[in-house]
């Protein structure tokens, strides 16, 4: 196996879906990066994002999400439970296979000049990676917020950071980079909503008052939730492991006639944690082997590494993750693979039918054909993760909290924009496959008299396309409130459906 590094960045972002989805985006853009996880916390206000791959495709994946944070997160704007310095606050770089802490040390100095050479954001080094021993420690750095940071660096010389100019960024803050070990990020939460009783077990259990090696601990005010929460940082879950935090936790909560409703696992978490500690006895909300690291990056892997010796061997890890009991990738990704391939064909026999000689046929017109199919075809693939996003933001928007008027004000906007680009990504498609159809249309008389039947099965696979993906707009303007954003979708769907009304394809006589 190839050397492996994982990253996992902390967007000061949990409220906004499409923000999340245009990091992510940018991420998604880098070859041989997988994305392992993705979650965002309301309160919080802040997303975390897993991935994994190739160490200097990793970073400059890390690189890009942070500039495209910058251009969407503003800090003298931003407030949530969570302390933060930056957009992108903290980077990390962890050693997977095949590559050392040293050269994760490596990998989070280069992206920290890249930070800061391509987006003018300040950088400062943490953990292994860190200068200066004081700088070890994420909490030291990020004394005082932003805010207070903002401030302190323009005149006190030792808060200065390790990389950039002595000032932050006007929106974006700094962001911390280092390289450290596998850490688990785990939540307790309580059934007060006395954030002081937090605060005094997160200071009782953490290391640097004396408490549990390798823990790093605060409270925190869940009050979309109304409750308090003991929010860790495992850095060594081998020495100090999960059930032992939890049992610590317990144990203190009693003192103050608290007790513990749930805990939570944010990202992912290794397998031999699992291992060692048992689901039940924890009371893990909504626990799936989902969120074991190794079971993702293997399912990443396996899609990736398919033999390219069979052609059944390409296509069994999409119709495998087809087939998984998830929602995606569903129907809209399917559709758009479906267009992709009809102009997969299309471009195939353009290229082939130019090669030859027929009279009439401007060899010209062939060529410009197959750039003209491979751009579509480009823009469908990009589109089987796209669908699968959008619907991914839906359903993280239903997740958010909805106690209070306040909170079900904010998590009807959040569903109404989600659900806006779970209309906006089939429409694209829809549009797609519809000019593949037509192209396809005109490429017949030009094609090879023995490749007419190409042409025809991509006409049928653009066809059923701009079908399927009219059936996904259809039934996403179900839940959209807004009168006329659903009649300008529901008019274009209705537009593209008549441009392949004419199908003759699709009954085959012979």
């Amino acid at each position: 196996m190839k050397p492996l590094v994982e990253c996992v960045p902390n967007f000061s972002e949990g409220r906004d879906p499409a923000k999340i989805q245009a990091i992510l985006a940018a991420i998604r853009e880098v070859p041989d990066v997988f994305v392992l996880a993705h979650e965002s916390d309301i309160d919080h206000n802040r997303s975390v994002i897993t991935l994994a791959g190739a160490p200097d495709a990793v970073v400059e994946a890390a690189v890009r999400a942070a500039g495209k944070a910058a251009e969407l997160i503003d800090l003298t704007r931003q407030t949530g439970a969570h302390p933060r310095i930056g957009a992108t606050d903290v980077v990390p770089f962890i050693p997977v296979h095949g590559i050392t802490l040293a050269d994760c040390v490596a990998l989070a100095k280069k992206a920290a000049h890249q930070i800061w050479e391509r987006y003018r954001i300040p950088a400062y080094l943490y953990e292994a990676a860190a200068l200066r021993p004081e700088r070890t420690n994420l909490e030291k750095i990020r004394k005082g917020q932003f805010e207070g940071l903002r401030e302190e660096v323009l005149r006190d010389p030792d808060r200065a950071p390790d990389i950039g100019e002595p000032r932050l960024h006007p929106t974006a803050g700094a962001t911390v980079v280092g390289a450290r070990k596998f850490l688990i990020a785990y939540n307790i939460n309580l059934d007060t909503p006395n954030v002081e009783i937090a605060r005094k077990i997160a200071k009782t259990i953490r290391f640097s008052s004396g408490g549990l090696p390798f823990v790093k601990a605060m409270g925190v005010d869940l009050r979309a939730r109304n409750l308090a929460q003991v929010s860790m940082n495992l850095t060594d879950f081998e020495q100090t492991p999960v059930h032992a935090v939890f049992e610590a936790v317990q144990r203190e909560a009693a003192k103050y006639s608290a007790g513990i409703i749930g805990s939570e696992i944010v990202g992912l978490i290794p397998r031999r944690a699992i291992e060692m500690t048992a689901e039940s006895y924890l009371k893990v909300e909504d626990f799936s082997p989902a969120q074991v690291f190794e079971n993702r990056l293997e399912e990443a892997l396996l899609a990736a590494q398919a033999p390219s010796a069979s052609l059944a061997g390409l296509a069994r890890p999409f119709l495998e993750a087809v087939a998984r009991p998830l929602p995606t990738p569903g129907g809209g990704s399917v559709g758009a693979l479906t267009g992709a391939l009809g102009a997969g064909l299309g471009q195939m026999v353009a290229g082939l039918s130019s090669k030859k000689k027929f009279a009439g046929v401007n060899p010209e017109a062939l060529e410009a054909a197959v750039v003209a199919f491979r751009a579509v075809s480009e823009r469908l693939s990009a589109a089987i993760d796209r669908d699968a996003s959008s619907y991914e933001s839906v359903l993280a928007a239903h997740r958010l909290p909805r106690e209070t008027m306040k909170q079900r004000n904010l998590r009807d906007e959040a569903i109404q924009r989600a659900f806006e680009a779970a209309v906006k990504a089939p429409l694209q498609i829809a549009r797609d496959a519809a000019e593949v159809f037509e192209r396809l249309g005109q490429l017949e008389p030009m094609s090879a008299p023995s490749m007419v039947s190409d042409v025809r099965v991509g006409r049928m696979m653009a066809s059923t396309a701009v079908r399927a993906a009219v059936e996904n707009v259809r039934i996403n303007l179900e839940s959209i409130t807004d009168a006329s954003f659903a009649a300008k979708a529901r008019a274009e769907a209705n537009s593209l459906s008549a441009r392949i009304a004419g199908d003759s394809v699709t009954a085959v006589k012979i």
